[in-house]
């Protein structure tokens, strides 16, 4: 059965957590969709992780609307998230009205994540009101550059939940805190009766979300306070490479058994042809 933000909606209010992965392909989402994730979230991550940029900002248009078809011909049963590039996002509301839509209509996503602030309300609700389901990003925005938690004071905690209450009243569908105090994560989630995901906002939201990389432990150099590995994959895969690279050097393989061969007979008729 699909979910639907309505199926999150019933777990918020029954007080059943859900999970999120953020992953970029096919492969990937086939590995959380076995697992049993509920949700999705094709991120612009992908330009770090994927492409080897040093921020999200290269993420063009077309590669997330590529990277977001493939996560749904694997996962088209979950809810599927595109993150809205910053070069839509810079561009103000019409380009990215038009952009949102090609996530629905072309890469068959259920919801568009859009980074944005109390400044860029217009071009948020431009969206919203366009008949797309948006989920806002608050709080920490790799986009910008910034990379502080936020809401770790009374002032900033209250300027973030009144921008919530402000987006949710919008319109908005969902809600992803980034990097946000667990206090002010968790008043935001019980204020609000949508889904409220966490990316580092404390245990108290919906939902969480990881970036698949740091889960399996893919990547180099040190993760985010609020990540965790839950397996050390990326060690496993270099031994298995690092075992291929041997086989293959001294010969072992690939042997008889992963060979094909010709039918019995065969090779006396191609040896008489041949001369």
């Amino acid at each position: 059965m699909k979910i639907t933000v309505s199926t999150l909606c019933r777990a918020k209010t029954e007080g059943r957590k859900f999970s999120v992965v953020s992953c970029y392909d096919f492969t990937n989402a086939k590995l959380a969709v076995s697992a049993g994730i509920d949700v999705l979230l094709v991120g612009d991550s992908a330009a770090q992780f994927m492409l080897g940029f040093d921020s999200t900002l290269p993420a063009t248009m077309d590669f997330m609307v590529a990277i977001t078809t493939a996560v749904n011909r694997a996962a088209f049963e979950k809810l599927i998230i595109a993150d809205l590039p910053y070069e839509s996002c810079a561009a103000g509301g019409e380009k990215m009205v038009t952009d949102s839509r090609r996530f629905i209509e072309e890469a068959g996503a259920d919801v568009v994540k859009i980074e944005t602030s109390s400044e860029q309300f217009d071009d948020l609700k431009a969206v919203i009101d366009a008949g797309i389901p948006v989920m806002p990003h608050l709080g920490i925005r790799p986009q910008t550059g910034e990379y502080k938690a936020q809401g770790t004071t009374a002032q900033i905690a209250a300027e973030l939940i009144g921008f919530a209450e402000r987006v949710y009243n919008a319109g908005a569908q969902m809600l992803l805190l980034e990097g946000i105090a667990r206090e002010v994560g968790k008043l935001i989630t019980q204020k609000l009766l949508f889904p409220v995901i966490s990316c580092g906002s404390g245990p108290d939201c919906d939902g969480q979300v990881l970036v698949l990389p740091d889960i399996l432990n893919l990547k180099d150099g040190a993760m985010p306070k609020f990540s965790k590995s839950f397996a050390d994959i990326g060690k496993a895969s270099v031994e298995a490479i690092a075992e291929y690279d041997r086989q293959i050097k001294q010969n072992v393989f690939p042997d008889d058994q992963h060979s094909y061969h010709m039918k019995p007979g065969e090779m006396e008729k191609l040896l008489e042809l041949i001369g």
